[in-house]
């Protein structure tokens, strides 16, 4: 079970990074990084990262687009976990 903390820990820094990485390229008005990678480094399990930087950054946080996206990749994580948890239980 450490290594699967400890990829959330990893992930979620990197995701962190790359939300700052972008919310300084859109200050810049440079290019930016895809949503599309956004969402799939949550999806890698990055979303607590995410979560964070949100409202560290203040950034892609009143996008409702991005947001739908974004909870329902944190929701289909926590239905996962809690699915594998309840059946490892019993």
């Amino acid at each position: 079970m450490i290594w699967i903390a400890s990829w959330y820990i990893a992930i979620s820094v990197f995701t962190f990074a790359v939300y700052g990485l972008d919310k300084r390229k859109a200050k810049l008005s440079h290019w930016r990084i895809k949503e599309s990678t956004l969402h799939l480094l949550e999806l890698l399990g990055g979303w607590p990262g995410g979560f964070v930087a949100q409202r560290y950054f203040h950034h892609k946080s009143r996008k409702a687009k991005y947001l739908v996206v974004f909870w329902a990749i944190v929701a289909m994580h926590i239905g996962l976990w809690t699915y594998v948890i309840c059946h490892h239980l019993q």
